[in-house]
């Protein structure tokens, strides 16, 4: 058997060796990106440059990619909290025949890949002339099966003993779950409000086949045209990455606590 010691003494250092496994490429990123153009890596004490920055910046046009992202991926959340709030809660609180089957079948749209339903959701929205529009890049995810299971099986960690109160002050279904069941889920919500905008803020898939527009660009669909055009030139194209990401970063890094939070409280139950 292995001494304690030695394990206690081994886990910090094999956690370390992981992270600096993971995080080396993100540090090849970034300096790269402040590398002097002409040359591949700035290095730990060559002079640092923000001229990639302001370069790649203007002529990604990332300003209106930013707004188009930011504006799709907030409507997405907001009807994913919506849809998800009130569907969570019908699955775990009302009883009524067919829930369980129901509950199965969101379960089973998460096998389903988008990719598979791209041909019968674009048929709908040209029918429906939403083909380059906004709408377009809202409407395909408003709703999602993962979203909605979350929710359920945050609201089932919540005490019914407070429902019932509320109730016997007279709150009728919508009231408890707006003043009772909302304000209690936070967590989740913000766990569900960083999953959906970090995916729909990553999301290449959906402009590149409902939108051909230019003024619709995302950030994603900025970035594959940005890297079309500057291939060979890596200091500039590592710049565009961060651009790219640092909005996500700098929002989990401020909902991680209560991301954490919400996964952690979010169990499995029936």
């Amino acid at each position: 058997m292995f001494d304690r010691s030695l394990l206690a003494w081994l886990n910090p250092v094999l956690l370390v060796f992981g992270a600096a496994l993971v995080l080396l490429p993100l540090l090849v990123v970034f300096f790269t990106s402040f590398a002097p153009p002409g040359t591949l890596s700035s290095g730990l004490t060559a002079n640092l440059t923000f001229e990639n920055y302001q370069e790649a910046w203007q002529r990604g046009n990332f300003l209106l990619a930013f707004a188009n992202s930011t504006l799709v991926a907030l409507a997405v959340t907001a009807f994913q909290v919506v849809t998800s709030a009130l569907a969570g809660y019908a699955l775990a609180r009302l009883r009524f025949r067919g829930r369980q089957a129901l509950l199965l079948l969101i379960l089973a749209t998460l096998v389903i890949p988008f990719q598979l339903l791209v041909i019968p959701i674009f048929l709908v929205l040209k029918w429906g002339h939403l083909i380059n529009t906004y709408w377009a890049l809202i409407l395909p995810t408003a709703a999602n099966g993962f979203s909605i299971f979350l929710m359920r099986q945050y609201f089932l960690t919540i005490p019914v003993e407070l429902e019932e109160a509320a109730a016997l002050d007279g709150a009728n279904r919508l009231q408890i779950l707006w003043n009772l069941m909302i304000p209690l889920s936070r967590p989740a919500l913000v766990t569900l409000f960083l999953f959906t905008f970090i995916g729909e803020w990553n999301d290449l898939f959906k402009p590149l086949v409902f939108t051909t527009r230019p003024e619709l660009r995302t950030v994603q669909l900025a970035l594959a045209e940005f890297q079309e055009q500057f291939t060979n030139n890596w200091p500039l194209l590592m710049a565009a990455v961060i651009i790219a990401t640092v909005p996500v970063v700098v929002l989990f890094a401020i909902g991680q606590k209560q991301f954490i939070r919400g996964i952690a409280t979010t169990g499995i139950k029936n």
